[in-house]
């Protein structure tokens, strides 16, 4: 047995570690959002075992209701939800919690209240479980405004108001990548330690990318800048190479391979669904947050997309994000189609 490699292993920069850095950056800072934080990591692992023992476990098939985006739930999306809700009401530090497979906001009852607010989708991409393809947990964290009774409108805040936003990808491994709002990092889960340990520091996302990735089946709904982006990805006229296209299908998969290879990954409104397929708080802005903080950018159609004001808990929007450049080109497409 290799004693001194295992020696090594004790060195490594686990996310509790991490954390607790971070934490002692800030001297008034009383440890709150570190617990916050150590609860969803382990909301995540019991979500992650699960997803790698459905096929065991009989879990995977119709839980048999339909969740309030009319998609029919999945027994792991029942499961994860309760999970998600579980830890972070026991953690005492949120108020309010809005989760994909929820209609209604959740409100903390006050003897555990917090001060924070957690959006979350608890199983992201669920109907690809069966096929084994990657899925995810996305999460973003808002803090409320003061000591108030907490209402729906600490929640409708716009996502650059934000505190907190990551996502874990429970695929080929488990991987869980954040930001606080000052860069982005990435972690991945040692099983045999049962720790997730940094593996992916400082993640900047190439300024111009190679990919693209859309659900090319809608292109007869498309709007006209859509399918001029499209159209320049296959068919370049400035002799510069073609584009890959690349789509998973689960935005998980996709939002972190175009961090970690840049491209754009675009859902775009189109005749279909005027506004977009993609809820705002629970996806559009954590993945746009930590977009922005990787060096790309997150674009609407109409506006920078961590600018949006919304009105509803389910809210969609339609959504531009990726390498920098690429996303300005996308910009130009919708300016001139404005100024026509």
């Amino acid at each position: 047995m290799d004693h001194s490699a295992d020696a090594q292993r004790t060195d490594l920069m686990t996310i509790t570690r991490f954390v607790l850095n971070e934490q002692s950056k800030y001297p008034e800072s009383r440890g709150d959002f570190t617990i916050l934080l150590s609860h969803i990591v382990l909301g995540c692992k019991f979500v992650c075992s699960a997803v790698n023992k459905a096929g065991l476990a009989k879990l995977i098939g119709l839980a048999g209701e339909t969740n309030v985006q009319g998609e029919e739930q999945k027994k792991l999306d029942v499961l994860s939800n309760e999970v998600f809700c579980k830890a972070l009401i026991s953690s005492g530090r949120t108020s309010i919690l809005v989760s994909e497979e929820d209609e209604d906001a959740i409100f903390v009852q006050p003897s555990l209240r917090g001060k924070y607010c957690v959006v979350f989708d608890p199983l992201d991409g669920s109907s690809n479980i069966d096929c084994g393809v990657s899925i995810g947990t996305i999460f973003g964290i808002y803090m409320m405004n003061d000591n108030h009774e907490p209402i729906i409108e600490d929640v409708l805040q716009p996502g650059k108001n934000m505190l907190a936003a990551g996502y874990c990808m429970y695929g080929s491994s488990c991987t869980f990548v954040i930001t606080t709002g000052s860069g982005v990092n990435g972690f991945t889960l040692d099983p045999s330690l049962g720790e997730f340990i940094l593996t992916h520091p400082d993640i900047k996302i190439p300024k111009k990318g190679k990919i693209y990735s859309v659900n090319e089946g809608n292109a007869k709904n498309w709007d006209g800048p859509t399918a001029s982006y499209v159209e320049k990805c296959k068919f370049p006229t400035d002799g510069s190479p073609a584009k890959s296209l690349r789509y998973i299908g689960s935005m998980v998969a996709d939002v972190h391979r175009t961090l970690l290879y840049g491209g754009t990954f675009l859902y775009p409104a189109d005749k279909k669904s005027p506004n977009g397929k993609l809820r705002v708080l629970y996806e559009v802005f954590p993945m746009s947050f930590l977009m922005e903080q990787a060096g790309g950018q997150a674009f609407t159609g109409k506006e920078r997309a961590l600018d949006l004001v919304p009105t509803k808990l389910h809210e969609r929007s339609p959504i531009f994000l990726g390498s920098y450049d690429d996303i300005e080109e996308i910009k130009a497409l919708y300016a001139a189609e404005e100024g026509k």
